[in-house]
Order: C-alpha cells, then sequence, then structure tokens
C-alpha cells in the first residue's frame, strides 16, 4: 500500500522516522524553563523543518512508568526498517559505578535504558544524551547499528550543561552542512554543537565542564571528534529525509553530489585492491581521484554558497 506523504514547510513527512523526547525536571525554576524551551524548539524543528510526523514525536511525563510505557508501545509499532531518535533533555547523575538520568521518582539507569533499546526490533537507533554526567551512557548504550552522543565525555562532569541549546541551534544554522549538499546529518550537528559549546567556555573565560562524545561503531569508546573508526554511521544518517535530488539546490548540484558519492565509491575500491595493484600505478591513481575529489567539494560548495 503506498504511503501517503505531506509537505511541510518544503520538508516531505517520513512515516519510517520516530522520536522520543524526555525532558527531565529542572529541580529549579531556570532550569524548569529552559528545558521546557528546548523540549518545545526541538519538537517544533523535528516536525516542522526535519520531517518527522508530528503523530511519530512523542514527548511522555519524565517518570520511570511512563517513559518505559512509551518504549513498550514502540515496541510493536517499529519494524527493522525505522529509524527512531531517542533524546534525553536534563540532569543526569553517576555514582561512581552507574550513570542515570534524572525523572520524576525513580530515575532510569544507562543499562535499563539498554534494555528498552534492545527490545525493540529497529536495527537503527540515535540517543542524544544530552544531560550532565552523561557520559557513562556510552559504555552501556553501545551497539551495532546504534550511534550514541553525550554532553559530557564522563561521569565526573556533574555541572548542568549547554549543548542542547548548541545542537538546536546547529539544526537551525546553515553552517551546520559543512559540506554543502543540502543535508544534516547526526555527525554534522554534533561537530558543529560541539564546536559552539567549546567556544562559548572560551569565550567566556571558563574551564570547560562538558565535553560532547560520538559512539557510532559500537565499541563503547566515545570521542570528541572524528577518529579511530568513529563516525561513517553519524556522516550517512540524516535527521531529514531529503533526497540526494531534494537536497540540491539546483540540478547541477545534485548531478556534482552523485559525482562525489561515484568519486569515493571509486577510491575505497582502489584502497581495497592496493595489495594487487603497482606501487606507482596505485599513487598515481589515488592522487588523480583526490584531486578530482577536491575539485567536485570545491564545486559544491560554491554552490552552496
Amino acid at each position: 500500500m503506498a504511503l501517503a506523504v505531506r509537505v511541510t514547510c518544503g520538508q516531505k513527512v517520513d512515516p519510517n522516522k520516530y522520536a522520543v523526547i524526555i525532558n527531565g525536571p529542572g529541580g529549579e525554576a531556570t532550569y524548569t524553563k529552559q528545558f521546557e524551551e528546548w523540549t518545545a524548539q526541538l519538537k517544533s524543528l523535528l516536525s516542522d523543518r526535519y520531517g518527522f510526523d508530528a503523530k511519530n514525536i512523542t514527548v511522555p511525563r519524565a517518570t520511570a512508568e511512563e517513559v518505559k510505557s512509551v518504549f513498550g508501545t514502540l515496541k510493536s509499532q517499529l519494524d527493522a526498517n525505522n529509524v527512531l531518535f531517542v533524546f534525553l533533555i536534563g540532569h543526569g547523575s553517576f555514582d561512581g559505578k552507574e550513570s542515570k538520568f534524572n525523572l520524576i521518582g525513580p530515575d532510569l539507569s544507562a543499562s535499563e535504558y539498554n534494555a528498552l533499546l534492545s527490545a525493540l526490533p529497529t536495527k537503527r537507533v540515535v540517543v542524544f544524551n544530552m544531560s550532565s554526567a552523561s557520559g557513562e551512557f556510552i559504555k552501556s548504550l553501545a551497539a551495532k547499528g546504534r550511534i550514541v552522543v553525550t554532553a559530557t565525555r564522563n561521569g565526573q562532569e556533574t555541572n548542568a550543561t549547554r549543548f542542547t541549546g548548541f545542537f538546536i541551534a546547529a539544526l537551525t544554522a546553515t553552517d551546520a552542512d559543512t559540506d554543502q549538499d543540502g543535508h544534516t546529518s547526526v555527525l554534522e550537528a554534533f561537530v558543529y554543537a560541539n564546536r559552539l559549546t567549546a567556544d562559548f567556555y572560551k569565550r567566556a573565560g571558563r574551564l570547560a565542564s562538558e565535553h560532547a562524545l560520538i559512539d557510532d561503531n559500537g565499541d563503547g569508546v566515545g570521542h570528541e571528534k572524528v577518529e579511530a573508526g568513529e563516525g561513517l554511521l553519524a556522516r550517512a544518517t540524516y535527521l531529514d529525509s531529503l533526497s540526494i535530488d531534494e537536497a540540491a539546490a539546483t540540478a547541477a548540484t545534485g548531478r556534482l553530489l552523485k559525482e562525489r558519492t561515484r568519486l569515493e565509491g571509486e577510491i575505497e575500491q582502489l584502497i581495497a585492491r592496493k595489495g594487487s595493484t603497482p606501487e606507482a600505478e596505485y599513487e598515481a591513481t589515488l592522487e588523480r581521484l583526490f584531486i578530482e575529489l577536491a575539485k567536485v567539494n570545491r564545486s559544491i560548495k560554491q554552490a552552496g554558497s
């Protein structure tokens, strides 16, 4: 049966994407207001700008019972082809053994969230734990097909975080799309928000009390930047639902994006054949491909500026 597609602000609605936004208690009026504002902004951006169907965005009451109920419902709603985004906005804690996200009443630990996620049929899950002390979540949530982003690098960074605000800024900033392909990937949003967070503390002349991490290769080790095999899945996972043709501002840009994909594929294939290719031929071909790729990337950036 064909799926009906709505268009909202130029973005088609993708019925395959789901989001859960958990807005934890602030504890103080200032934080309560801030968390509520961030939650409302994020929900609006996902539905109005990034193609999430409003009925597939859930903001449960922040209790353990309600959170478990939401994931129980998702277990019957999702299939292997769906993508689930989970956003935790609030405070966190770490007792030296386990990290938790603060809720109203009993909190849920990282291992409990892992159990909830592991029970779902979908193979692609993106978790943004943007709370304090969130870094420890990576060890518990890491798995094949999962992207885990945390606002801190460990459980000792317990101050209230600012990463959430800068992540939301990344979703509205045109320069967050660093490769100018018309898409905003999870990796691009992470890198942009991470940079703005670091800049904030530097401008304020303060020692940074949060250092965001990303893990998308399932090894349970987060990194502040793309290294050690991190970033490949996050680079290919988009918050929006645009095809290459839809993302491109013009048909010419679309052709450039396809040409870049072709060249990247040739480079990967060449590297895979390195052992069976004469060294001089390998080096010459690799240099030619990288020069062509650089020209295409320059043209893409010029088209987007």
